[in-house]
């Protein structure tokens, strides 16, 4: 079944789908686009520009996790692309107290599998568009962004 993706969000949000972090940014960033025709112009702009290697990096909090993309404040200076560092990020706080602390994001939060949420307030790199921040859940944390 083909499915737009608020239609695949909202599948989500009732848990009759599951999606990995990444698969819920991607589909948080395709919401930017009310057409198959749109997503291709959008593309194919801006298919010479670049795009940048990233690797998530996983903060685990006393309630959840984040996983730090670049450009995130809490994100490190040198993650580990290799596997080789083992880095592993970890605090005593709540994830609600991390977001209000925070004022520079670029993650995807969660408490659970189906518990996710996408915050970024940092200009994408190489003309590419932000996710559109949808909550899976209750929980808000606008409140900083």
């Amino acid at each position: 079944q083909w499915l737009s993706p608020p239609e695949a969000i909202e599948h989500f949000k009732s848990q009759e789908m599951r999606f990995a972090p990444p698969q819920f940014y991607e589909l948080c960033r395709l919401c930017n686009f009310s057409s198959l025709q749109e997503l291709h112009k959008f593309s194919s702009e801006r298919a010479l520009e670049g795009c940048e290697r990233w690797m998530p990096v996983i903060l685990t909090a006393s309630d959840g996790y984040m996983q730090l993309l670049p450009g995130d404040e809490l994100y490190p200076e040198d993650p580990d692309y290799t596997g080789e560092k083992r880095i592993t990020l970890s605090t005593d706080k709540k994830v609600e107290d991390l977001m209000k602390e925070g004022s520079i994001f670029h993650r995807i939060v969660g408490k659970n599998i189906s518990d996710l949420a996408v915050y970024v307030n940092i200009q994408a790199k190489y003309k590419h568009r932000n996710p559109v921040m949808i909550n899976s859940s209750n929980s808000d944390f606008k409140s900083r962004l």
